[in-house]
């Protein structure tokens, strides 16, 4: 053992009562097949690494982040709610000083659920991610938190549900959006008119190798965490990067997961993606974990690794050279945007039409924030689903202002309840939640 060791928590929870169908990319054996490599390898044999049991969610942390239609307990199983507490597990464990990081290696995943959830998506019925960070917010009072997404498909939930937030910095590394699913993630997304550069994203062309995802986190992400400096850094572990997933067409290798996850040191990382059961995930995931742990990953290899056959192309490489270039571009504008976005308004609206693949649901959402130079915006929400829901939602953020809470409680109490299903007033800042 070196000094560069690391104590470091793990979390399983492979979901063996719930998955979208038997024979679904997104099933329990995901995880089965890491559990056996990381026994087989003996991880569980070094002092400094050490398994928990994952703890389960209450439905009063999932209200902390979402707008579950018509409620948190219709929209979760127990899987989720154990997922999600896998989640805070990790974080529990990390924050208490009783590891130096963590990796919660649970599904079912969650990037792709939004700030209202009237259904599943991408696979996702609530995001575990953001349930975790409200509950770090809550319990433990860290402010500045930064989620890195570095799943093959856009975080599209994640950045939905932080939009308008100043202090939670989402950068999503992902395939472009005009290739993949969910079909967004471009560049010019970049936050809400108080929160402009906390939202970041790079999409990168098909067959992106080790090289092209190495060069986004050296010349992207590492600088704008290095000025933005979150208290705590999560790593939304999507591996469907890899070069054998059969729903994606990336070229990451396991042994350049294991070098990103040493350059990036998240203090938490939780499973999203990765759906090449047999041939990626195990290896993957203990490269992972070996760098987490600060143990030599050099021997991690697939076994059908071949360097030239995955190399990225000079085309590839320099498409990932501009986009790079212009998402360092609009940061270092930021400051001078929100004039130029906003004007004179008091309040910016965005129309969103938001599809359910999993479901089959379709939902229309206007979204109000109000500009404020204080936190991050009083917001409101009206949405209507093809199921026949319709509702409305006063949302007041972490750090509210209190121009921001005098007009969010008026928005509430004035609102005709009688043309909504439900009306929602989600506190961020006081930790309540109420429906009428």
């Amino acid at each position: 053992m070196s000094d560069k060791t690391k104590k470091t928590g793990l979390i399983f929870f492979p979901a063996f009562d719930w998955a979208i169908s038997p024979n679904h990319p997104e099933r329990e054996e995901r995880l089965l097949y890491t559990q056996d490599q990381v026994f087989e390898e003996g991880l569980l044999d070094f002092p400094n690494i050490v398994e928990y049991k994952p703890g389960i969610a209450t439905y009063a942390d999932v209200n902390r982040c979402h707008i579950c239609v018509p409620d948190a307990q219709n929209l979760t199983t127990s899987s989720h709610l154990i997922s999600a507490g896998g989640a805070i597990t990790a974080a529990q464990k990390v924050l208490t000083g009783e590891v130096q990081n963590a990796f919660a290696l649970v599904r079912p995943p969650g990037h792709h659920s939004m700030l209202v959830a009237h259904g599943a998506r991408g696979f996702c019925n609530i995001n575990i991610e953001a349930v975790m960070v409200e509950y770090i917010r809550h319990t433990f009072g860290v402010r500045r938190i930064a989620i890195v997404d570095t799943d093959c498909h856009h975080g599209d939930g994640t950045q939905d549900i932080y939009w308008n937030d100043p202090d939670v910095l989402c950068i999503s590394m992902h395939q472009d959006g005009r290739t993949l699913y969910p079909g967004t993630g471009y560049i010019e997304d970049f936050g809400g008119p108080n929160a402009l550069g906390a939202t970041i994203n790079i999409p990168l062309p098909p067959h992106t190798s080790d090289e092209g995802f190495l060069f986004a986190l050296d010349n992207v992400i590492l600088p704008i965490l290095d000025e933005f400096k979150p208290e705590i850094i999560i790593n939304s572990a999507g591996q469907d990067n890899h070069y054998s997933d059969p729903i994606t067409n990336m070229n990451f290798s396991a042994r350049g997961y294991a070098l990103l996850n040493e350059k990036l040191a998240p203090d938490i990382a939780v499973l999203e993606g990765g759906y090449s059961i047999e041939k990626a995930l195990p290896y993957v995931n203990v490269g992972i974990i070996l760098a987490m742990a600060g143990l030599d990953y050099s021997h991690v290899r697939e076994p059908d690794y071949d360097e030239r056959r995955i190399r990225q192309s000079p085309e590839v490489t320099r498409l990932i050279e501009q986009e790079v270039k212009n998402v360092m571009t609009l940061w270092k504008k930021k400051k001078n945007l929100k004039k130029q976005i906003t004007g004179s308004a008091a309040y910016v609206r965005r129309e969103k039409n938001i599809y359910y693949d999993t479901d089959e649901i379709v939902e229309k959402q206007i979204e109000t924030v109000r500009v404020c130079d204080d936190c991050g915006g009083l917001v409101t929400i009206e949405s209507a689903a093809d199921t026949g829901k319709r509702i409305f939602a006063v949302i007041l953020p972490n750090g509210c202002c209190p121009e921001c809470r005098k007009n969010g409680e008026t928005f509430f109490d004035r609102v005709n309840g009688a043309q909504y299903h439900h009306v929602y007033f989600q506190d961020r800042q006081k930790d309540i939640f109420i429906v009428k």
